[in-house]
């Protein structure tokens, strides 16, 4: 270590020193505030209600696709244009540049997954005030207003949405610094006659702020060549409160209102050991925003991948119940309103206007703009045991014994930096990890898998292959004076390379070949960690601005690299299987888009209860974003859980999408073996019901695939209408008939569970004890029990039979749980593939639907067309909710009748029927008299 830690310098030293002593919190002085971060305090400097733009409607062009219109700033007389387009499926686009930049401005690529479809737009009338234009459906319209100019959406005689109705359009044009060319602006500016251009020049003279040509946080100056060139507006929300979405924040659910703080910063940044309920940014950064109140929902997509802050008030914010009852009382007519303000540092405005009215179809809208979650590798669905390290092939093999040895099922182990030579990734210690492929063919005679981290910083190391290639093709980032940008990480000195270029992209993949991968197998899959990118002695632990992606700067791209990085690996566990398998990757650092690629975990959380608690809502709004592959570290990152803790975490990770136990490296081990016997069963217990719910997570997330609807989400997306689900973040529905609200608090001897839906009944799965929703259900608990309802008119199948991975269960039976509703009716889906590869885009699955009506439990199949043979039948049908028959029978699809037995508790109205046996993927219906 002695000779390592030498070359590694005092900064990472620090840095290391942090991490592995005693003191476990964020230094936020490390991280700007918005006072700190020049162009945040400009922006929300402006004064509201003075907008200086106005709308030059004689430029008005409207074509089949879209409407035009030029803006000018009467301050400056610097023209913008306005692009205004309706898209398909109720979505309007609007976007905003400078007429004449002084270069051009960063426009996102990439992240959408096509031109949007476009909708013709007409002109309803106009004037010399504005114009009206239709959007086709329901009476909707936009209003464009010229002086100032406003836009509003208008449904009916309702407005949806407004833009720049406070007059917080903020839109800095590039220029010359002044010492350097007298009028920069001359082709920006209306033809004036000279005095008053004077006055002007020497107006915004007189308003250049510190930190627009230069600026510098702690020892760090970021040199800002282009100047000074942010992009903010404002939006309002008539009728709104609730407010949801712009991850990644350690906060609730619900958006707070930012008046007396800092805005929400979208910002990808390595924060270590970060804070709870505050507003500051993490790794991730997705600027989509969701609206709802019980009449509708609505979305704002604002792509934009610079730094972000984003500011929500609200007029009813801090008013109490009784001072909202007073208001009725009074007859008060303040409608509720919440206003949000977007500012960039740089690009353009480009935003998209998600106008719902469903939440469901506001999921859709989003997906048809950047697609839905990659479909997952079954596997990965099962359980993950990781820590930061396990030490060498020995103790990955003990670790693996240890679960067969306790009984518990597990699919993937995970190796962290450690496991390569010297922090080179794509390599293998060579003491340590002496024959990967020996290790990687004894996880796979178990059907068990692997993921090894590979991460984007790259040693600086001539002996290292992969730095020098980098090198040598120009890939490297480079810094503001043109050489390869070097910054320090975990090997040292590491350089970073430019994935936003395709060629970078298409050549990383190629280095997951098997063939360039040394030691790498099928059985291996990656993990993409610090590619925010994370930059220990860079500012606020990250890349200097003014490096620079070919003629971009990095803070044009940003909240981008992470994307990139997954991107590219994700291809290339593609490409080394000829296109055959589908890739898992995690990665930390996340964008618009990245549900495409795989999944991403809520980073370096803490053993704590109310990091255990956060996991809910933080997990929720990726949701909400399109982003459903999402988990916490079970038992929390940092610090060493207890036993209490550990199994509450076990229990609550079970019924998030991603599912897996990591540590740092300084806590004491905790295998879940480690903490006594009667631990060890609590454990087993949550991680094997997993394992029986595989073929409803399974479902969901193709689902989730095929619609953009998230696997977790919160009540109120299936109860849109009920304002007792709007706020609520201590509980979810997995798909729309699982509602679980796990146990969070210390000591807890009860929950209280809000059951929704007043027609609904909700079946306690472990139970099978029946309520009915609309109600606060207090809930005893002991350290076993983990609250989960089957939402009465469901069919959920479960395998029952737990081995020990995923892959070991692929033709095991089925049993069939029928949560019968008021009306005694119930339906389900299931869906079978092969579980890995991409043949289901080849109509190789199975999607059945079962629905019980009148009696009779049937099974038909979904997709006629769609070919696939499974060797699993049904060996048992539970049916909650019953009352007893005479008989029954099986009906199969060769008309063969068959009588069936059957038991039945009269007690908790619940049918078994046994060893029905028809195979699952078959036509036949069950028929009770």
């Amino acid at each position: 270590m002695a000779t390592f830690t030498e070359r590694m310098g005092p900064v990472l030293l620090f840095w290391l020193g942090l991490c592995l002593s005693g003191t476990w919190a964020v230094d936020k002085g490390n991280f700007k505030t918005c006072d700190q971060s020049a162009f945040c305090k400009r922006q929300r400097a402006i004064t509201p209600g003075e907008s200086p733009y106005r709308a030059l409607l004689e430029t008005m062009e409207l074509t089949n696709t879209k409407l035009t219109l030029q803006l000018i700033n009467d301050n400056n007389k610097v023209r913008l244009l306005l692009e205004l387009y309706r898209l398909q499926g109720n979505i309007t686009r609007v976007k905003i540049n400078e007429l004449k930049p002084l270069k051009p401005r960063y426009e996102v690529p990439d992240v959408l997954i096509r031109e949007p479809p476009t909708e013709p737009l007409s002109l309803l009338s106009q004037d010399e005030n504005g114009v009206v234009l239709s959007l086709g459906a329901e009476s909707q319209r936009v209003i464009v207003s010229a002086r100032p100019f406003r836009l509003d959406i208008v449904e009916g005689r309702d407005v949806l949405m407004s833009l720049n109705s406070r007059g917080l359009l903020g839109f800095e044009h590039l220029r010359m610094r002044k010492d350097t060319q007298a009028d920069p602006e001359a082709d920006n500016k209306e033809a004036t006659d000279p005095p008053s251009q004077v006055e002007t020049t020497k107006e915004e003279e007189e308003k250049v702020e510190d930190g627009m040509w230069e600026e510098t946080f702690k020892s760090h100056t970021d040199s800002k060549p282009n100047g000074p060139s942010a992009v903010s507006l404002d939006f309002s929300l008539p009728g709104v409160e609730h407010v949801y979405g712009i991850p990644e924040h350690a906060d609730t659910l619900k958006l707070k209102t930012t008046d007396s703080g800092d805005p929400y910063r979208l910002y990808n940044l390595d924060v270590f050991q970060y804070e709870l309920y505050n507003p500051m940014a993490l790794y991730g950064s997705v600027p989509v925003m969701l609206a709802h109140n019980a009449q509708r929902t609505t979305g704002i997509f604002w792509l934009n991948a610079a730094e972000t802050w984003v500011d929500i008030s609200s007029n009813t914010a801090g008013k109490t119940v009784f001072g909202k009852m007073l208001d009725y009382v009074q007859g008060s007519s303040e409608t509720p309103q919440t206003d949000v303000r977007w500012i960039s540092e740089s690009g353009i405005i480009d935003v998209f206007l998600m106008l719902g009215p469903t939440p469901r179809e506001v999921f859709s809208q989003y997906a048809s703009l950047t697609g839905t979650q990659a479909f997952p590798p079954l596997a990965s669905l099962g359980y993950h045991q990781c820590r930061w390290n396990y030490n060498d092939q020995e103790d990955v093999r003990a670790v693996d014994a240890g679960f067969d040895e306790h009984d518990i099922p597990y699919d993937f182990i995970w190796l962290d930096i450690e496991h390569t030579d010297g922090k080179r990734y794509f390599t293998w210690d060579p003491h340590k990890f002496a024959s990967p492929k020996e290790m990687l063919q004894g996880l796979m005679d178990k059907k068990r898998k692997m993921v090894a981290i590979v991460d984007p910083h790259i040693k600086v190391d001539t002996n290292y292959k992969i730095h020098n290639e980098i090198r040598s093709r120009g890939f490297y980032i480079k810094n503001k004076d043109g050489a390869d940008y070097e910054g320090w990480c975990w090997p040292g000195s590491a350089g970073y390379p430019d994935f936003t270029r395709p060629d970078m992209r298409a050549w990383w993949a190629g280095q997951f070949a098997y063939d360039q991968y040394e030691g790498s197998m099928e059985n291996l899959y990656t993990w993409n960690d610090m590619n925010e990118p994370s930059v220990f002695n860079g500012p606020e632990v990250t890349m200097h601005k003014d490096a620079l992606h070919g003629s971009w700067e990095h803070r044009d791209v940003h909240n981008l690299y992470g994307f990139y990085v997954q991107m590219a690996t994700a291809q290339g566990l593609i490409e080394r299987s000829g296109g055959v398998e589908r890739p898992f990757v995690l990665t930390r650092a996340f964008f618009a888009g990245s549900q495409r690629l795989g999944a991403v975990w809520t980073g370096d959380n803490a053993a704590e209860w109310d990091h255990l608690k956060i996991s809910i809502p933080m997990c929720l709004s990726l949701g909400l974003v399109g982003i459903s592959f999402c988990g916490a570290d079970v038992g929390g990152f940092f610090k060493s859980p207890s036993s209490e803790l550990l199994v509450r975490w076990y229990q609550t990770g079970a019924y998030q999408p991603f599912f897996r136990a990591h540590a740092h490296l300084d806590t004491p081990r905790r295998e879940p073996w480690l903490f006594g016997p009667e631990n060890t069963a609590l454990i087993r217990e949550a991680v094997r019901q997993r394992y029986t719910f595989l073929p409803y997570w399974y479902q969901l997330f193709y689902h989730a695939y095929q619609t953009g609807e998230p696997v977790m989400r919160p009540l109120w997306v299936e109860y849109p209408q009920d304002p007792a689900t709007f706020a609520l973040d201590d509980e979810f529905l997995l798909g729309r008939d699982l509602l679980v609200h796990p146990v969070t608090e210390e000591g807890a001897r009860g929950v209280t569970a809000y059951l929704p839906g007043k027609d609904e009944v909700w079946f306690d799965i472990h139970t099978f004890q029946k309520h009915n929703g609309v109600q606060n259900l207090y809930i005893p608990v002991t350290m076993s029990s983990i609250p989960v309802f089957q939402r009465g008119g469901s069919i959920i199948p479960r395998k029952l039979r737990v081995r020990r991975s995923s892959a070991c269960m692929e033709d095991d039976p089925y049993t069939l749980y029928v949560a019968l509703d008021n009306r005694r009716t119930a339906e389900g889906e299931l869906y079978i593939d092969d579980g890995h590869t991409f043949n289901f885009e080849k109509r190789e699955f199975i999607l059945r639907k079962f629905s019980f009506t009148n009696n009779v439990l049937s099974s038909v199949n979904l997709e006629p067309d769609a070919q696939f043979t499974t060797k699993s039948w049904v060996e048992r049908i539970i049916i909650l909710g019953a009352s007893k028959p005479s008989k029954i029978t099986l009906r199969t699809s060769d008309d063969q009748e068959n009588q069936l037995e059957f038991d039945f508790d009269a007690s908790m109205s619940v049918l078994t029927i046994r060893k029905p046996g028809m195979n699952v993927g078959a036509d036949w219906t069950v028929t009770l008299q």
